[in-house]
């Protein structure tokens, strides 16, 4: 059954992001509003899923990223920041991904226009933290703990809205 459609803006939009993990912490992007999120974005017209995964990561976090396995995928009902309030449907594509070694955290040369920096975060810290989407703050924690555990079981994860309660 749709979910409130009247306030979803007309087009669905892909994402690809990156899941980077070393020594039990993830790579996350700290935002605005103590907001973290996973390094990606939308994929552009014509861009392959991994075209637009390396894209991002070069942008947000300065470097290309390697070896990307995609590992699951979900369709996103994200709420905008707009007048009326609206919702943005998207498709989240989430790889692991290596970087390389020497990778050192901080900003690409085009970052994302909230995020404030890069860092990385342990594991255990994961669920006190606020994501953006919303989703990840719930769902996060059990994806790095798969991906830690060497599954590679591809899965779709269903579906998320930003206020499961609208």
């Amino acid at each position: 059954m749709p979910y409130r459609q009247t306030d979803l803006l007309p087009e669905v939009r892909n994402t690809a992001r990156a899941l980077i993990l070393r020594d039990h912490q993830v790579l996350l992007l700290l935002k605005q509003d103590e907001r973290y999120a996973l390094p990606g974005g939308a994929q552009d017209t014509g861009e392959t899923l991994e075209d637009a995964l390396q894209r991002e990561c070069l942008e947000e976090i300065g470097t290309h990223v390697d070896a990307p396995r995609l590992v699951t995928v979900c369709d996103v009902f994200k709420r905008k920041d707009t007048v009326p309030p609206s919702r943005r449907h998207l498709v989240d594509f989430i790889f692991l991904c290596l970087l390389p070694a020497d990778y050192i955290a901080g900003n690409g040369p085009q970052p994302d226009k909230r995020q404030l920096d890069v860092r990385w975060v342990d594991v255990a810290a994961l669920p006190e933290l606020t994501f953006t989407p919303e989703y990840l703050s719930t769902w996060l924690p059990s994806l790095v703990c798969a991906a830690e555990q060497g599954s590679t079981t591809v899965a779709y994860a269903g579906a998320f809205h930003d206020d499961p309660t609208a």
